[in-house]
């Protein structure tokens, strides 16, 4: 065994970009949609609605994401008590959001830059198992069935590749949702024509904050336009909003897909172990000495040695012994002969 000292340049540090599916079974696109009625029934449904790839009493069902409505007023759920007014499920889950991206309880979501109207919002969130890091901008695309009769159905992306930098709220980097795919809107900016952005991309936090009022906007024809989502904003009603979204991504009327990839971001550390032709040559190996005399038993050993390396060992100040790197092969080495071994630390 041998020692020696690291020097500031044999440490490099690297950082690659990986990119998978999110879906279950690695499937990149996401086209059959089941819900649970027990799921639903039960006291979580007043705040999301889950849904699945498959029919949830399936041995292999996985929640892969939800959906949930949120209005400011309390509007669109039933109250918690009714004699507390604007105090409901929907409006719980909006100052979860709020204050999850834009960390301001006094602040409102604004779409396409200007456009706050009702806030009333849809969101989607991408189940935190079906991924590692975030999701990938440019790889969300949602197709939604329409009730408007101008418009068979809608598609929408983020406009990530419209842009040169991100919108960030408060720490969370965001993109707006628009008429497009692939991370383009299909034409100009790819809003509605009187109530901004179809909503906020947050791929940092896998969630999709859709605009309700740009759903329902039916003030133009062509691709900037609402779907007629006629959702239910109505003070102490429960107007069952996620399930009509729910209804539209599902419906088998529309070509119905909901694709996203992931990104994650490995952080690398390559350590360069240098052996020159001077060093690790001899054996610590105590069947090379003679034990009553001290004496190097092999004579050839001592002009000419040979060592076969196997294993390289990283210590730190205190002796520590912190990571070990197995060579696929013992490396020979003498003094004919110098080694350069790259190990690679992954985080």
């Amino acid at each position: 065994m041998g020692f020696k000292r690291f020097d500031p340049e044999d440490f490099v540090i690297s950082a690659d970009t990986v990119t998978s599916t999110v879906w279950s079974n690695n499937a990149s696109t996401l086209n059959t949609f089941y819900t649970s009625s027990t799921q639903e029934q039960g006291s979580s449904g007043e705040y999301y609605l889950n849904v699945y790839q498959t029919a949830s009493n399936d041995d292999s069902a996985a929640v892969q994401f939800a959906v949930a409505y949120a209005n400011p007023t309390g509007g669109g759920t039933l109250l918690y008590d009714n004699s507390v007014s604007e105090k409901s499920p929907s409006r719980s889950i909006y100052g979860q959001y709020r204050t999850l991206v834009l960390e301001d309880e006094n602040a409102s979501f604004t779409f396409g830059g200007s456009y706050s109207g009702s806030n009333q919002l849809y969101i989607i969130s991408v189940e935190r198992a079906r991924y590692k890091e975030k999701l990938l901008p440019g790889s969300f695309n949602l197709v939604l069935n329409s009730s408007n009769l101008n418009l068979s159905e809608l598609s929408l992306t983020d406009n990530s590749k419209d842009v040169n930098l991100p919108t960030y709220y408060g720490t969370q980097r965001a993109y707006e949702v628009v008429s497009g795919s692939n991370g383009s809107a299909y034409s100009g900016s790819g809003y509605t024509a009187g109530s901004g952005s179809y909503g906020l991309f947050l791929p940092d936090i896998s969630t999709i904050i859709l605009n309700a009022d740009a759903l329902n906007d039916n003030s133009a024809t062509g691709l900037g336009i609402g779907i007629n989502l006629a959702t239910n904003s109505g003070s102490n009603t429960n107007g069952f909003n996620e399930r009509k979204l729910y209804n539209q991504i599902s419906s088998s009327d529309a070509s119905s897909i909901f694709q996203s990839n992931s990104q994650e971001t490995i952080t690398s550390n390559y350590v360069f172990v240098r052996a020159r032709n001077s060093e690790f040559n001899y054996s610590e190996n105590p069947s090379f000495i003679s034990g009553s005399t001290g004496e190097v038993i092999y004579n050839y050993f001592i002009d000419n040695p040979q060592t076969f390396a196997t294993t390289v060992g990283m210590y730190n100040d205190s002796n520590e012994l912190l990571a070990v790197a197995k060579l696929s092969k013992p490396l020979v080495k003498d003094f004919t002969k110098e080694a350069l071994i790259r190990v690679k630390l992954d985080f």
